[in-house]
């Protein structure tokens, strides 16, 4: 293996500030070592900024000329960044790398910090850093080349007790260099940022002694030099170093939570905000933005998902194949049936979803946000009084085997029934190329939330129920349920303890676990498909159901059916007791597949 190639900065002149001990001397060494003239600024006084010596840079000087180094000192306050800089150019004739070290702490509570404190500190790390860039400027400008290093620190990124003023500055030398390396790009002047944690004469009261002997300055200086060689790319980074280790940090942004249901929305309530603040803080797919341009278009994307409807709570949604065959043997799909094969073994020629699985999206969103909840301010909507009325899904787009999905998920309309309220919801979910896959619309009944002076018929765009012909079904299928029936459906994601929970269900006011409504809406789909499509998935459009009664895991669902062109009516309910439990209800389908 060959020896990589050192990296060197012979005809290169650096400034480095604070150079007299500490971070600063080592990489004045570093640099010193490796052919670069150096230029040693140091002030001289104490890590609170008072006094002033010659001694410190001086010390520094001899030190890397007695190594056959190039080196002269500079005493001059950062402040007075041009006499820094103009050492360099009295001296070399130019500068290529500039180091801003130079600090200083006065720690105070923020009760007790004095202008005094506050100015000091500032006018060394942020004034300072500004002064001497400035004065560097036209050089690196006219050369067309510059690298630049702002000191950042732990404090300034999370705040520190007693620091408000040094954790202030040392965060604006953050957005300093950021600015910094944007205007400096096309000038191949590049600005990053180092966050240091090491020993120093400013942390050796600070830090424990067992720590304290760990963060070697020397360990840190060679992450500064790359920084500072032309080799390297980097431009508006920050870099943090400590102990012999060195990692990337950046600020992410959330996904957020939109606050309108349209653009025409003028107004929000502290409740709305409330009830989405889940969604505000997450930040679970949080990224980072390159730039306040990408920021800025990231928040008109936002208004354009406005201006088109996608507004509401925001859920994704992520499933393959095994959801797909878990759901279809939730709903009673079985091997024992050839037809069915394609909705349980992924290898299928025809392998394709149940379009009734589809419900998922906008019921987990329903499940984990506050989005009905949010409809009833003032209102307790406990999970033993939530029923599900009503249930429309209509497929947009061609139903993908795997993806992810995006829902939006808004209250439509709310209504008062006296002895409960009902919540009208609509879900839509988008795919991962920004196309509306499928429209969810739900109404549920709150148990004891009526009674509030609100209306009582729905608004326009609530789907309306169709009951079935008068006349004999024209169909029927029956299908017998397994009493785990409803354990084996709730892992595809309904995990209501009513479906489970002898206990919970007895609080709910049933003798026993009762089956998922949405399981008996997708064995009704199923036999509308097998009766009227030939199993084909993509033939479906739509369908409505209202839930009317309970049905038990191990009972028989019977589905009666009326074909009229492409709408299906039909009928749900249980052989054993003779009880309807999904009435209204109707599939559309795209054409028919099989004749009567």
């Amino acid at each position: 293996m060959s020896m990589p190639t050192a990296l060197r900065y012979d005809g290169k002149v650096a400034v480095i500030t604070g150079a007299g001990a500490g971070l600063g001397r080592e990489y004045a060494l570093l640099f010193g070592s490796r052919g670069a003239s150096v230029v040693v600024n140091d002030l001289g006084g104490s890590f609170h900024g008072e006094g002033a010596s010659q001694r410190a840079a001086d010390v520094v000087v001899d030190e890397i000329r007695a190594l056959g180094g190039t080196a002269v000192a500079n005493y001059n306050s950062v402040v007075d960044g041009d006499k820094v800089i103009q050492t360099a150019i009295d001296n070399f004739g130019r500068i290529d790398i500039l180091v801003n070290n130079a600090g200083i702490l006065r720690d105070k509570s923020v009760a007790k910090t004095s202008d005094l404190d506050w100015n000091l500190v500032h006018d060394v790390h942020l004034k300072g850093s500004f002064m001497t860039t400035r004065a560097a400027w036209p050089y690196f400008k006219k050369q067309n080349y510059g690298r630049i290093i702002m000191t950042s620190s732990n404090s300034g990124i999370y705040g520190n007790f007693g620091q408000a003023n040094y954790s202030a500055a040392k965060l604006g030398l953050v957005g300093l260099a950021n600015t910094i390396a944007i205007e400096g790009q096309k000038n191949n002047i590049f600005c990053n940022v180092i966050v240091p944690t090491a020993a120093s004469r400013m942390t050796e009261d600070v830090l424990p002694e067992l720590l304290f002997q760990e963060l070697k300055p020397q360990l840190i200086a060679p992450v500064v030099a790359y920084l500072c060689h032309e080799s390297c790319e980097d431009n508006g980074a920050i870099i943090e170093s400590a102990a012999g280790w060195a990692t990337k940090v950046q600020t992410v942004r959330g996904k957020g939570a939109v606050l309108r249901t349209s653009l025409d929305t003028k107004v929000i309530t502290p409740e709305y905000v409330k009830s989405v603040w889940n969604q505000v803080v997450d930040m679970s797919e949080a990224k980072h933005c390159d730039s306040i341009q990408e920021a800025s278009m990231s928040l008109m994307k936002i208004l354009e998902n406005v201006q088109e409807g996608r507004v509401g709570i925001e859920d994704t949604f992520n499933f393959g194949a095994k959801d797909l065959v878990l759901y279809a043997l939730g709903v009673g799909a079985s091997v024992k049936n050839n037809d069915d094969l394609k909705f349980l073994y992924e290898n299928h020629p025809e392998f394709s979803p149940l379009p009734s699985f589809f419900v998922m999206p906008g019921l987990l969103l329903s499940m984990t946000t506050d989005l009905v909840s949010s409809a009833l301010p003032g209102s307790s909507v406990e999970l033993t009084n939530i029923l599900h009325g009503e249930q429309y899904i209509e497929i947009v787009d061609d139903l993908p085997t795997s993806g992810k999905l995006t829902t939006y998920g808004k209250v439509f309309d709310v209504m008062d029934k006296g002895s409960g309220a009902v919540v009208v919801t609509n879900c839509d979910s988008y795919n991962e190329e920004g196309n509306l896959l499928v429209k969810n619309q739900s109404a549920i009944f709150i148990v004891g939330a009526g009674k509030f002076g609100g209306k009582k018929q729905p608004i326009q765009g609530v789907i309306p129920l169709i009951p079935a012909p008068k006349r004999s079904p024209d169909s029927s299928i029956q299908y017998k349920t397994s009493e785990d029936q409803a354990a084996l459906y709730r892992l595809s994601g309904d995990l209501n303890p009513l479906h489970i929970d002898p206990s919970f269900a007895a609080i709910a006011g049933f003798k026993t676990p009762i089956l998922h409504g949405l399981c008996s809406f997708g064995y009704s789909v199923r036999a509308v498909l097998a009766k009227y499509a030939d199993n084909n998935s993509s033939l479906f459009k739509a369908v409505k159901v209202r839930f009317v009664s309970p049905v038990l895991p191990g009972q028989t669902l019977k589905i009666d059916m009326w074909k009229d062109g492409t709408r299906v009516y039909f009928r749900t309910s249980v052989v054993e007791t003779g009880k309807d439990v999904i009435t209204g209800a109707y599939v559309d389908l795209k054409g028919a597949g099989s004749k009567l």
